[in-house]
């Protein structure tokens, strides 16, 4: 004799209950043959329910084994269990247990995807189950918009979509009126003509006489066992035996399958719950927005800060007679002279060199007067400094040669001296004291020494300066500009040794601009990074705020979490699905907080500021990379608990 498709022995299911220990189930010893339609009663609390979880592998036995085809499911683990519900077991629910968000074709698919089939065997399959139950023209309303009879056959659809032997129905009638009731459980008689081996847990006396076997339960003990007549002699022929289930797409493709179906269906969890996902993203939209925005400000403001110090020079270093600023000996120091300037020129690190003079005066075209700072430099100054020549042209080394009475003057004077007569500067005369200068070129306002940029400046070749305004050949400092390739502290020392050489005593003392630059760039970056461990908070914080929200949505959601286990997900695959989610959360919270951060700075450009915000590609991308980060890390605990979800407590929950 064939061995028994269902058979439990000697089946005891405790529940703790604070100190108190409940059976719930006591010594049941059952045998169900294949191809069987048995009916379950009961009066409430009489552990029915229990016994029918523990046949579905909802639940396992506190002491007793239960084996299904002759194999103890003792020995299985949760995912050998979980491909045993999917493949051998349907499910019918009393309270439907269908997902809201999807439709009722999607619903029917569940299980489907589970087991790893392909889009179009699935789809072809649950259009032909809905078909059959007369819910062809409803595959694509959602369950909010079935009747309960409806909804029923929904759930019959999804029990029969791998075509699993047994079918497992829980009070399929208790919540439906008559009429459908009476036609949900034709359609089981139906399913068990074809061979289904069909068990049905009611507390109705007329729907267990459907069934063949009525198995009466009391106080958790089996306390009768009957059979019809129609039973004993019905044709065994309709038995069916295992289903030869197609394991569909296996390997790499069948997970890369269950990805992309795990994404959809996270897609349209956080679709049904808009409010809850935005405000899940808000601490992360925040977050990213604050990190791209501070670096950009922090880019910004850098740039601006060395573009105003390339404006004393880009690697220069200053020579000066004296120890330091503060030297009150050095104004009689006269040992700085153009012969220094002309030896450091020849040196191989040294790109260019300009002697400077300086004196200030009275200024006047006109009637118009005013101070200015009288600056004697070399032809080469304007290219040491980085000058921006707005109009006419530079004097070259013949004037300087020559001693010119010409002046190139930046923008500041040639306000002053010509708006108000709107006269165009190049080619009039001014008069500096009582030397009439004539103007050749304007060049653009720059920083001409520590907040010196309002001042008004006129620059004459140092030779005329020397010999029509100072009347002395030494040299007030040298500006040298040193090579691109060659790091300008090894050409600081460098200099300084050349020119002790030639002293033979250190009277004079170097200003390095480079120093300058990296000191501001340095106190710059510090403050960015102090900012931006600020906005890294935030992020933090916002994942908080992610696994918390993560942890609520798993509470709320742990029927549907059952039910998925019911129809044949793994562990893995709730893992899936509750990561994939907060990863989602994530990414769109951190593309919205890039959006946001353009939009900022967008906006702050147009203010008028006077630096921009320089936004980097790899800031961005590090932005995207926290995002996915926050959500996997944050997410895991809440996906985690989901996974590890008993299905039939989470089922027990509604």
């Amino acid at each position: 004799m064939a061995a028994p498709l269902i058979e439990l022995r000697g089946v005891t299911r405790e529940y703790r209950s604070g100190d108190d220990i409940i059976a719930v189930l006591k010594d049941v010893d059952l045998s169900i043959a294949e191809g069987e339609m048995v009916a379950i009663v009961g009066p409430s609390g009489s552990g029915k329910s229990t016994l029918m979880n523990i046949i579905g592998l909802l639940d396992r036995p506190t002491v007793g084994t239960y084996a299904i085809g002759g194999s103890e499911t003792d020995r299985f683990d949760s995912d050998a269990l979980s491909r045993l519900r999917r493949e051998h077991f349907g499910f019918i629910f009393q309270r439907y247990h269908l997902l809201s968000e999807l439709t009722a074709l999607g619903n029917v698919e569940v299980p489907a995807i589970y087991a790893d089939q392909s889009n179009r065997v699935r789809h072809a399959r649950a259009v032909a189950l809905l078909n059959r139950l007369g819910m062809g023209d409803r595959a694509g309303h959602k369950p909010g918009q079935l009747s309960g009879g409806q909804q029923q056959r929904v759930s019959i659809a999804r029990a029969l979509m791998n075509n699993g032997n047994v079918i497992l129905a829980d009070e399929p009638t208790g919540a439906l009126d008559q009429q459908s009731g009476e036609e949900v459980l034709g359609i089981l008689s139906e399913l068990h003509a074809e061979g289904h081996t069909v068990v049905i847990v009611t507390h109705d006396m007329k729907v267990a006489a459907r069934a063949q076997r009525v198995i009466e339960l009391s106080d958790g003990r089996i306390v009768a066992d009957r059979r019809s007549a129609k039973e004993k002699t019905r044709d065994s022929r309709n038995h069916r035996s295992a289903p030869n289930i197609d394991s569909g797409i296996t390997g790499w493709r069948g997970l890369g399958n269950r990805l992309r179906e795990a994404f959809f269906m996270a897609i349209l969890a956080l679709k049904a719950h808009r409010l809850r996902t935005f405000l899940t993203m808000l601490g992360i939209i925040i977050g990213i927005a604050s990190v791209v925005s501070v670096v950009a400000l922090g880019e910004g403001s850098q740039r601006k800060v060395l573009a105003n110090i390339n404006s004393l020079g880009t690697n220069t270093l200053e020579i000066f007679p004296g120890k330091s600023f503060g030297d009150t000996r050095s104004g009689r120091i006269k040992t700085l002279v153009v012969a220094d300037a002309d030896a450091l020129a020849k040196l191989t690190y040294v790109g260019a060199v300009t002697p400077t003079v300086s004196t200030s005066g009275t200024v006047r075209f006109g009637s118009t007067e005013a101070n200015a700072l009288i600056n004697g430099v070399g032809d080469a100054y304007f290219s040491v400094k980085g000058s921006k020549l707005v109009a006419g042209r530079l004097f070259d080394a013949d004037g300087v040669r020559r001693m010119v009475q010409d002046a190139v003057i930046d923008q500041n004077t040639a306000a002053t001296l010509f708006s108000a007569k709107s006269l165009d500067p190049t080619g009039q005369v001014i008069f500096v004291g009582q030397v009439p200068i004539r103007v050749i070129g304007v060049i653009a306002s720059q920083q001409g020494g520590f907040g010196a940029s309002d001042n008004l400046s006129i620059y004459l070749p140092y030779t005329s300066v020397q010999a029509r305004f100072l009347g002395d050949m030494s040299l007030r400092s040298i500006t040298v500009r040193i090579n691109d390739d060659t790091e300008t502290s090894l050409a600081e020392s460098a200099v300084t040794q050349f020119l002790d050489r030639r002293h033979g005593v250190r009277d004079f003392f170097t200003l390095n601009t480079d120093d300058i630059r990296q000191t501001i760039t340095s106190t710059t970056r510090t403050m960015t990074l102090l900012v931006s461990a600020i906005a890294v908070i935030s992020l933090l914080v916002g994942g908080i705020g992610v696994m918390n929200i993560m942890l609520v949505s798993v509470s709320e959601r742990i029927a549907e979490i059952g039910v998925r286990m019911a129809v044949g997900a793994r562990r893995q695959d709730i893992l899936q699905q509750f990561l994939i989610e907060a990863v989602l959360v994530c990414l769109l919270g951190g593309t919205l907080g890039v959006a946001l951060a353009l939009s900022f700075g967008l906006a702050f450009n147009r203010l008028g500021s006077n630096f921009a915000m320089v936004y980097s590609g790899s800031t961005i991308a590090l932005a995207f990379t926290c995002s996915c980060a926050i959500g996997l890390t944050f997410g895991y605990l809440p996906a985690r608990n989901a996974s590890r979800l008993d299905p039939v407590a989470a089922l027990s929950r509604d």
